[in-house]
């Protein structure tokens, strides 16, 4: 009995740790889907009405008709996005639209904080 919960204790210690660290594993791999996916939809926001949402309009474009200039002339009544999606760890997604040609988008990681090393590195995207 005892050599049954020994060698139990020795299998345990060498999958625990391994299994351990997945859900954070899982969360950067949820939030660089969602940065490919919400690109996408921005590159058919922009295909649409010939450029990106302004970082004024944000993310909230995809999902609702901006009310704001430059108002889009084409945007799909279906929007582009059911909803905008937050990253794994409840924070919002980070948008900019610097120039009329380029977009940024980020996650800030675990931590919610710009840089970081490791689960709290920014997760980046964008044109």
């Amino acid at each position: 009995m005892i050599v049954v919960l020994a060698i139990i204790a020795l299998v345990a210690a060498l999958i625990v740790p391994n299994v351990i660290g997945r859900p954070d594993e899982a969360r950067v791999t949820v939030a660089n889907t969602d940065i490919r996916t919400i690109s996408a939809a921005l590159k058919m926001y922009r295909l649409d009405n010939g450029s990106y949402p302004t970082t004024a309009q944000g993310l909230k474009a995809l999902a609702e008709k901006p009310t704001t200039p430059p108002i889009p002339s084409s945007w799909s009544s279906e929007g582009y996005l059911g909803q905008v999606p937050e990253d794994p760890w409840g924070n919002p997604y980070s948008y900019a639209s610097p120039a009329p040609g380029g977009f940024a988008l980020k996650s800030l990681g675990k931590d919610g904080q710009p840089g970081g090393e490791g689960l709290d590195a920014d997760l980046t995207g964008g044109k």
